[in-house]
């Protein structure tokens, strides 16, 4: 009887642990297939979000060649500043 369950145990944990790392990677490929999706078919990206309290959070997205800087809550969304978009900076490495 102790035998049975060693061997169901054996044979079912590595399927468990199969299943698990499967799913996992699934997701990765569907959350990096929808990330490519929404960013070459709109105008708007997601910059930068920093995080300031339970439910209040600052997120800075680019528009038409323009950075908003967002203050969302759960009450909405509030424009707090806008300016130009700012090309990235060259690294070092770049530049060499």
């Amino acid at each position: 009887m102790m035998a049975s369950y060693f061997l169901k145990l054996a044979l079912l944990l590595p399927l468990l642990a199969l299943m698990i790392w499967g799913s996992v990677r699934l997701a990765k490929l569907a959350q990096s297939r929808l990330a490519d999706q929404t960013q070459n078919g709109r105008g708007i990206k997601l910059v930068e979000t920093a995080f300031l309290a339970p439910g209040i959070r600052l997120a800075v997205v680019e528009f038409r060649g323009r950075e908003i800087l967002l203050g969302c809550s759960k009450q909405g969304l509030t424009r707090l500043a806008e300016c130009e978009a700012e090309a990235l900076p060259a690294t070092e490495e770049s530049a060499q």
